[in-house]
């Protein structure tokens, strides 16, 4: 049985952080990194680009090919982990491996979460998560004259996007009354509605798939509302889970997710975990969250792995704070934090016939959130106004005017 130190399952950001934070203080510690993965790490952020070819799947990696070789880490690929046996400190492999370890990461992400609708598995619908996901539905792209995507998240309206520029007869259905609930409201949600629209795509928010069926050529949709689409593509884009069916056994504590404190540790000994499959403390609240995006499995690997090394400049998880950049047939959507809760005070712009929208919210006179459309500003530096929890009063005006220009001049202080 392989014995190592390090034990990091998954290959993507989080996992990549982890390693990276641990040699920073640890050179000599055997690592292996293991990922359910055959490709080599890379982002799920790009794979629309894949599916519209603007990416070459070969050229995609996240990490040039000598990289491991140079942080002296075995890489292991393509066998997903299957058990733990945490009383012996061996992780159990599917295809039958074992590998004994000092200190586990657990950053096995999320897979598509498939809504439990009679008929929908007979479809032969599509997914977007993996390399090989993305590589299937661009073939399936190629031909195809009309679509159906089923979820108005990010990844759905992503691929929507791709399938009208393809030219196909497309169809967006979500339960929610709005499209990307999770970013925008619905004032906001509505432009972006009415720039599908206007392209010839068929949003049909408020609306639940309630059967379907395979049918000539390809398939059939029955809606809440009485009305039957028919289709050739279908991609399913209903939300992710957490990928943790490894821990039956283990007793490493999970709700939603892998539950972990500020310095990513589980509640077993030894073991961390970052990224998609966690969730951990709030920036805004004492209930732990899901925050699955990318700067989140980032700032939780480089954790992950100071602490599993005992680096002395570990810190602490700040919390989780929403953050997503949104691009849609040449325009610009972003949203950073939250506008709700009591206390919180909204300044709000709205041009429909310009396209532009902005939002700001403020509890007691602190950036709680910003959410815009065309009227671009520096996510990053927002992130840092709400986690630093900086006082605009005394710019309040000046902020809610122009927050770009405010927050770069803010930022450039509080940064020296």
């Amino acid at each position: 049985m392989m014995q190592t130190r390090y034990l990091l399952v998954g290959g993507s950001h989080a996992a990549l952080e982890a390693l990276a934070a641990i040699r920073m203080h640890d050179g000599e510690g055997s690592v292996v990194l293991a990922t359910r993965d055959p490709a080599p790490p890379y982002s799920p952020t790009v794979l629309p680009y894949v599916v519209t070819a603007r990416a070459d799947p070969g050229r995609v990696r996240l990490r040039e090919a000598g990289y491991f070789a140079a942080q002296n880490a075995t890489v292991k690929q393509a066998t997903a982990l299957a058990s733990l046996d945490t009383a012996q400190r061996v992780a159990i492999f599917e295809d039958g491996e074992r590998i004994g370890y000092e200190r586990l990461l657990l950053a096995t992400g999320a897979a598509p979460a498939i809504p439990p609708v009679p008929g929908l598995c007979e479809t032969g619908f599509h997914v977007l998560r993996t390399l090989g996901d993305a590589q299937r539905l661009r073939e399936a792209l190629a031909g195809a004259k009309s679509a159906v995507v089923l979820g108005a998240g990010l990844v759905g309206m992503h691929a929507a996007e791709n399938l009208v520029k393809a030219g196909a007869a497309t169809t967006v259905i979500d339960i929610q009354p709005q499209v990307l609930p999770g970013y925008f409201d619905a004032q906001a949600a509505s432009l972006i509605e009415e720039a599908f629209a206007r392209r010839g795509a068929r949003m049909l928010c408020g609306q639940s798939v309630i059967g379907a069926s395979r049918c000539d050529p390809g398939f059939a949709l029955q809606l809440s509302g009485g009305e039957r689409i028919t289709g050739e593509l279908l991609l399913v884009a209903t939300g992710v889970r957490p990928v943790m069916d490894y821990l039956a056994g283990s007793e490493i504590a999970a709700d939603q997710g892998i539950l972990v404190d500020r310095r990513m540790r589980t509640s077993v000994a030894n073991i961390w975990a970052a990224g998609d499959v966690t969730q951990g403390p709030s920036f805004y609240g004492s209930a732990p969250v899901v925050n699955g995006i990318l700067p989140n499995a980032v700032e939780q690997g480089r954790i992950a792995g100071m602490d599993m090394a005992g680096d002395p400049g570990a810190r602490d998880y700040r919390g989780a704070v929403p953050i997503n950049t949104y691009h849609f047939f040449g325009r610009q959507a972003l949203s950073v934090g939250i506008a709700g809760g009591e206390g919180t005070e909204c300044c709000v712009e709205f041009d429909r016939a310009a396209g532009r929208y902005r939002k700001i919210a403020l509890r007691n006179n602190r950036l709680a959130g910003i959410f815009s459309i065309d009227m671009p500003f520096d996510a990053g530096i927002m992130v840092e106004l709400v986690l630093r929890r900086v006082d605009l009063g005394p710019v309040k005006d000046d902020f809610l005017a122009r927050p770009r220009e405010t927050g770069r001049r803010l930022m450039s202080q509080l940064w020296r």
